[in-house]
């Protein structure tokens, strides 16, 4: 199975390939040394060739001799791993080295140059064997000189010469990784500015991604560029209808509630109120409809909006009192003077309208409203039924039906929650201390928001 995270694809990548060229380099690179080092034990013992060649002649009786041999002590030691022989016809002489042994005459060393070869040597062991033959005096007999080294010593060297390199190859893989894990990081890093820039996207719709990237990432920010204007031209379509439509059916919403009454005026009260329980279900439906449009329109409007959130509560709360359900209510608002809301002044208005409204059609005496005054946050609470706590999620669920259920408090809280969720609020149930329903709001400044701007609130209807 592989790894989903491209950078440690990335880096198994490079860490395999660095580790099967260093392997690689350790073969040639041990196999270069013992070449060298055979090269250079053959020199050594061409040296000591030419010094027997230069200290041989031949006696009366055809016998090689040595004037001199080669002061090397593994010459004189029994085997020492250091032989010397010089062979005619009539007999040899050798190197104490060799004691009983000898080295084998071939006729491979015709020529008058050196020649080299391996063979199985004296003691069982194999041998560098270096030989040519030399004619110490005009006229006399040919003599072959043969200088050999065991290459147990030679393979020897290269053994250890291997066991170190690798040791260095070792840590220069190491190196070489985590110098491919910082070249991943670098070249990733663009792609953790596009991460960002599209969190930013989806914060909100307008935003695009910036074109100061890569060369190898433009045509990937090209085609999220081109979605994302595509994907915001369905949604404003799709607004736009979904408005609409809600739009054209309140005229004949309205004309259908008129019908209700006349019916019921005649004495087909039982019609009428099957009629008005229709009426009320589809202007549910409507009102919903276009609040989940303002939710979107609140969602794609730039952020960077700061409103003040006592003045805009007082003029709701104004006008929620006289309206028929709120004229007999009492308002108590705790909203610090200081308190701002991160969210455009419209919106906040829509939201608090929302939940105040709310809380008046269901309110038996008192609604209070208060703010935060170590963060930006609202809450209204009223002494009405208020709903059980296994009721709480079904409430803020879109969808939810609680006008059905006893003291129920309708789609509004619903609506009130996309609103919140659109201004990137929060909003939470639980039992208020009067007895009913508290309805809290809390925001959380983003701090990669444009510098806030204080909008000012008028209220025209609501």
């Amino acid at each position: 199975m592989k790894p989903r995270s491209l950078r440690v694809r990335l880096l198994l990548a490079a860490a395999i390939a660095i580790f099967f060229a260093l392997a690689a380099a350790w073969v040639a690179m041990t196999l270069l040394f013992e070449r060298h080092v055979e090269h250079r034990a053959e020199a050594e013992l061409i040296r000591d060739g030419m010094q027997l060649a230069a200290n041989v002649s031949i006696d009366a009786r055809g016998l090689p001799v040595l004037s001199n041999e080669p002061g090397d002590p593994q010459y004189a030691e029994p085997a020492g791993g250091l032989y010397w022989q010089a062979s005619t016809a009539a007999g040899s002489v050798r190197s104490r080295s060799l004691w009983d042994e000898s080295l084998p005459t071939s006729n491979v060393a015709k020529g008058r140059g050196w020649s080299t070869r391996i063979i199985p040597g004296p003691f069982g062991k194999e041998l560098l064997l270096v030989e040519r033959f030399v004619r110490p005096e005009r006229g006399s007999e040919d003599v072959l000189l043969q200088i050999g080294l065991e290459s147990e010593s030679l393979h020897q060297a290269r053994d250890e010469f291997g066991a170190e390199l690798a040791l260095f190859l070792i840590l220069l893989w190491t190196i070489l990784s985590a110098a491919a894990w910082t070249q991943v990081a670098l070249g990733l890093r663009p792609l953790t500015k596009v991460r960002t820039e599209v969190e930013a996207l989806k914060r909100n719709p307008r935003e695009r991604l910036s074109t100061d990237h890569a060369e190898e990432i433009e045509p990937l920010v090209r085609a999220i560029n081109e979605l994302a204007e595509a994907r915001e031209k369905d949604l404003a379509r799709a607004r736009r209808r979904a408005a609409d439509l809600a739009h054209a059916l309140k005229t004949p919403l309205a004309a259908l509630a008129a019908q209700s009454r006349q019916a019921r005026l005649t004495g087909a009260i039982e019609a009428a109120d099957g009629l008005d329980r229709a009426i009320a279900a589809a202007n549910a439906a409507v009102e919903s409809e276009l609040a989940r449009s303002r939710a979107a329109a609140i969602r794609a409007a730039p952020g960077g909006s700061s409103v003040a959130a006592l003045p805009l509560i007082e003029s709701i709360v104004g006008v929620v009192e006289r309206a028929e359900f709120g004229t007999q209510l009492v308002f108590e608002i705790n909203v610090p003077e200081s308190l701002t809301i991160p969210v455009a002044a419209e919106d906040l208005l829509e939201l608090m309208g929302a939940l105040i409204e709310n809380a008046a059609r269901y309110a038996r005496r008192r609604i209070q409203i208060n703010g935060g005054s170590q963060q930006p946050e609202l809450s209204v609470e009223d002494d009405g039924p208020g709903i059980d706590a296994d009721q709480m999620a079904q409430a803020l669920a879109r969808g939810g039906r609680l006008d059905e259920m006893a003291g129920g408090h309708g789609l509004g809280l619903a609506i009130a929650n996309d609103l919140a969720e659109a201004s990137r609020g929060k909003l939470s149930l639980a039992r208020s201390a009067l007895g009913g329903l508290k309805v809290s709001v809390a925001w959380t400044p983003c701090a990669a928001d444009a510098p806030a701007r204080h909008d000012d609130v008028t209220l025209t209807r609501h």
